[in-house]
């Protein structure tokens, strides 16, 4: 199986800043850390605000059965309160070259 690499990007929620954003986290990453093929998380954030989420995972099934999970078993986050959903793009694929 080849790695994936889940990226999702979007602005926040008016009125929230990056640690607010990263403290409604709290409860989504210690989930992550519990589920099968998942192997690291990164968030950026460019200077006009644009927020990168970055999830490796072990194959992209591993990482689209989490992120249906995100919304299913962890409907009751802070975080989804902290993003503007209009300006979310998601994907999952699949890694296709790599340096170690």
């Amino acid at each position: 199986m080849a790695e994936a690499m889940e990226i999702t990007t979007f602005f926040l929620a008016k009125n929230v800043t990056m640690k607010g954003f990263i403290a409604a986290n709290a409860d989504v990453d210690a989930w992550l850390k519990l589920q099968p093929g998942f192997i690291l998380r990164r968030i950026t954030q460019r200077a006009d605000g644009l927020v990168t989420d970055m999830l490796l995972w072990t194959s992209a099934k591993n990482g689209e059965r989490a992120a249906h999970g995100i919304v299913t078993e962890l409907a009751g986050s802070p975080v989804h309160a902290a993003v503007d959903h209009s300006t979310v793009d998601w994907s999952v694929n699949v890694c296709r070259h790599w340096v170690d």
